[in-house]
């Protein structure tokens, strides 16, 4: 969809061309499983607003998630009727793996899904989409926890989204406020690149996708939404937090480790000032100087531990010279794998005796520092020992990071985020092959089967 992707320039999120007649822009999934009763008149309430208020074409995608009562008699009748509506029956259960599959396969630029039971005011849909059709916005979600939504259901349910959300905040740094309202919609080329890294294919999907994406660089738009509880609701509750906290603890263990090539994403994701090549700014200079310093904050403290810990037994001058020696090791190791990214142990003497002679500098301003300050005063206290010494470090800090940005290590590949393998960031995303009116099981791919799939019918 973008055009302008020319180096030196940002590439801008385009809004989505005048499509041809017949032509769907948007896409909504309602993914159900043994809803016999509820599915027609969501359908067709669904479509009579979409049809009223939605100023581009679109599509109503019902996806049968291993029915065993009449509803994908109900589904067939429905695309029978309404040229807008589309079944697609699916044989396992699981609403993450319907939407994967409908989304996959659509050939609407935006892809959207809501629940069966409609308890998202359907107010909000147009709201919800129309920042993705501008170009504004790559994901955009359905918010019952901003202040201006308003909310009926019952206490307990409450206090579980609300805890869940904390959860994710804590745990996984997210920034959005609901991570399970079932009203959600996505850019179908933001999808084709998320997609594939998105594990889950139960209830936990939509959380995973989220983080994901937000740890790419994307950016969410959060819709307040009114919002009523259904009452009828089939969520097992307890088995279904329980795997919610396992999928939480599956992803954060796979940020940690560096396994999702997240940064890859982020490019033809675009609208990230990454992407921007500035001329006469070092690349990565921002992260480098903010590692350092924390390393360097961590180092000090290390350092004057060390210090008072030597000082009782040898002079000052020992204690110091011992001290920034252990610390000055500490250093150049933590700096060499956390702040300018090398990692391996190519090179890594050389980047140490690289460092003692940055430490023989340091040792010289502390030293001559401390024999100025004997100079002075003769019996001079501890307290003003060490109030020297810290700022004769800083100013060692800084000519050792100039240092150890320009000459040992000149050649360091860009830090990136932790948590982040380097890898490509222009890694082309996969294709999606492009679907028609009439789906069949044949015709749209099936996902491995995953544990732990749920009913797709959002109680929470």
């Amino acid at each position: 969809m973008r055009t302008d992707s020319s180096p030196g320039s940002l590439p801008a999120r385009e809004h989505l061309p005048a499509a041809g007649a017949g032509t769907p822009v948007l896409d909504v999934v309602v993914p159900v499983h043994n809803e016999e009763k509820d599915l027609r008149p969501c359908v067709l309430r669904l479509h009579a607003h979409l049809t009223r208020t939605f100023p581009y074409a679109f599509r109503i995608t019902v996806a049968d998630n291993a029915s065993t009562d009449a509803t994908p008699h109900v589904a067939a009748r429905l695309a029978a009727e309404l040229a807008e509506v589309v079944s697609v029956r699916l044989e396992q259960k699981g609403r993450g793996r319907a939407l994967r599959t409908v989304w996959s396969a659509s050939d609407a630029p935006v892809l959207a899904y809501m629940d069966v039971d409609l308890s998202t005011d359907l107010n909000a849909l147009l709201p919800l989409v129309a920042p993705l059709i501008s170009g504004h916005s790559d994901l955009a979600i359905g918010s019952r926890l901003a202040r201006s939504s308003r909310v009926v259901r019952g206490a307990k349910r409450e206090f579980i989204s609300r805890s869940y959300n904390l959860i994710l905040r804590g745990s996984l740094q997210a920034r959005f406020s609901d991570a399970q309202c079932g009203f959600k919609a996505i850019r179908r080329d933001v999808a084709q690149v998320l997609l594939p890294l998105v594990e889950d294919t139960g209830w936990f999907f939509d959380t995973e996708m989220l983080v994901l994406a937000e740890r790419a660089g994307c950016r969410i738009h959060e819709v307040p939404v009114d919002w009523v509880d259904d009452p009828d609701s089939t969520v097992h509750i307890v088995r279904t937090a329980t795997e919610d906290l396992k999928g939480v603890w599956r992803v954060g263990r796979a940020l940690a480790t560096g396994s999702l090539p997240l940064d890859r994403l982020a490019r033809p994701f675009g609208d990230d000032p990454r992407d921007r090549e500035l001329t006469d700014v070092p690349q990565g200079l921002a992260r480098q100087l903010l590692g350092f310093c924390v390393v360097g904050v961590l180092s000090t403290l290390f350092y004057l531990l060390l210090y008072s810990g030597f000082r009782p037994f040898c002079g000052s001058q020992t204690a110091n010279a011992l001290a920034l020696l252990v610390s000055a090791v500490a250093n150049t190791a933590a700096n060499r794998r956390l702040t300018f990214g090398v990692r391996g142990r190519a090179g890594a003497a050389r980047h140490q005796a690289q460092g003692l002679v940055v430490f023989g500098i340091g040792l010289v301003l502390t030293a001559g520092s401390l024999a100025a300050l004997n100079a002075a005063t003769a019996d001079p206290d501890h307290s003003t020992e060490l109030a020297v010494l810290i700022a004769a470090n800083l100013a060692a800090t800084v000519l050792r990071f100039l240092l150890f940005r320009a000459w040992v290590f000149p050649d360091a590949p860009p830090a990136v985020p932790a948590g982040t393998p380097e890898a490509p960031r222009t890694a082309p995303p996969p294709p999606v092959p492009d679907a028609g009116r009439a789906w069949s099981e044949a015709t749209v791919p099936l996902q491995p089967a995953h544990p732990a799939d749920a009913h797709p019918r959002d109680g929470r």
